[in-house]
């Protein structure tokens, strides 16, 4: 089961989203700054992916992304009309709430990703094969040992220009280390 994201948590990265990011519609601004304020309503938001499967979600997308400016999803009915989502979460103020955001890199910023929850709507179909998955956790492992493995090299580089003995040997230590268990059977995750 996952931690709940604290209020505090959610209010510092929307001011956060805020400041680095400029919203395709000014209406999607208002929403936001009133979840910022109103921290009733506030413990009712859940950063989710996919906020359109939702009983009630909305999608915002900065300009520095394609997608569609603004959707306020609920119940099977959609809108483009940002005021009267507002309306709506003025009035159910103790309604759930989904919001995914859409910007550049989005599900690759530590920020968006630390208050993101699971969505418990999204349908079991929606999701790839099991062997797209496996496969892309591979790729992914993949991605992290190289970048990994690029961190530690240049570690080394700098130890060796540095002519920093300790230094070199840490880094040798966590080469070797690194590779070690690259080298262990994946072990089956429950």
């Amino acid at each position: 089961m996952q931690t709940p994201v604290s209020v505090q948590d959610k209010k510092s990265f929307i001011q956060w989203f805020l400041n680095h990011y400029q919203l395709k519609k000014r209406e999607s601004v208002w929403i936001l700054n009133y979840l910022v304020n109103h921290k009733d309503v506030l413990a009712n938001v859940h950063f989710v992916r996919e906020a359109k499967f939702c009983p009630r979600g909305i999608i915002m997308t900065s300009h520095c992304s394609e997608e569609t400016p603004f959707r306020f999803y609920k119940n099977q009915l959609v809108t483009t009309d940002a005021e009267k989502s507002f309306h709506d979460i003025r009035l159910n103020q103790e309604d759930p709430l989904y919001l995914q955001l859409n910007f550049k890199k989005s599900y690759q910023n530590a920020f968006y990703v630390s208050v993101l929850e699971e969505n418990p709507y999204i349908p079991d179909e929606y999701f790839i094969t099991e062997k797209d998955q496996q496969q892309a956790e591979l790729l992914l492992e993949k991605s992290l040992y190289e970048y990994k493995l690029t961190h530690i090299l240049g570690e080394i580089d700098r130890a060796l220009d540095e002519n920093n003995q300790e230094k070199f040997t840490l880094f040798t230590n966590k080469l070797l280390k690194l590779k070690e268990e690259s080298n262990q059977p994946k072990l089956l995750r429950q």
